[in-house]
């Protein structure tokens, strides 16, 4: 089965995201009165799901709106850095008429945020607020695959965590790990190992071309 299309996580595979964000994370938690966390409590929350989510679980309470706004104005001013290359891949899917798409666990909002921060544009993003179950479910990829028209089993999804790993195989795609996420974890198995976001380019001619 060819690879049809490429989607993309985001935190730890297209932005460097694993310092302002945990650091949004805890200065929102202290802020709303809870107790003392650090970067590496946060981060080992990620599964949880979506912000909203895991900031309850840290803070241990439900939270209104409000409260919530919260961390979205810490996440104003986090300034994101892109992977180097990443500009490049999504330059060269465009010229390829490809669509550049990301499925990440952080909501909507958050992901269009730190996107626009980081100065890149994305022209499908589905966040952890879309789908009815977080990674390693595969309704992330999924939906991804009916919003671009293909199969699923035709999409390899990169990404640096095992849940992003995990999800691509539950949706029978292909699963590319970013080996140079901040999550990557080599004893995760892939079907590819990507060393650089520019081999990711050549899953889609090797796989075409075979």
């Amino acid at each position: 089965m060819t690879v049809e299309e490429l989607l993309w996580d985001m935190d730890g595979t297209l932005l460097d995201t694993s310092v302002v964000v945990p650091a949004a994370f805890v200065k929102t938690v202290q802020a709303l009165g809870g107790r003392s966390i650090d970067a590496a409590e946060v981060v080992g929350a990620y599964w949880r799901g979506t912000p909203e989510v895991i900031l309850e679980h840290l803070v241990g309470r439900q939270l209104a709106p409000d409260e919530m706004d919260l961390y979205y104005q810490e996440l104003e001013s986090a300034a994101p850095a892109l992977y180097p290359g990443v500009r490049e891949v999504f330059d060269a899917l465009r010229t390829q008429g490809r669509v550049c798409a990301v499925f990440t666990g952080a909501s909507t909002r958050a992901a269009l945020m730190l996107l626009k921060s980081a100065g890149l544009e994305a022209d499908l993003v589905i966040g952890g607020d879309q789908v009815q179950r977080s990674k390693p479910a595969p309704d992330g990829i999924l939906l991804a695959a009916d919003k671009l028209g293909t199969d699923a089993t035709q999409l390899a999804y990169v990404g640096d965590s095992p849940l992003d790993l995990r999800a691509a195989r539950a949706a029978g795609g292909h699963s590319a790990a970013a080996g140079w996420g901040h999550m990557y974890d080599a004893a995760e198995p892939a079907n590819s190992i990507l060393a650089h976001p520019q081999e990711a380019l050549d899953l889609l001619a090797k796989r075409a071309a075979s």
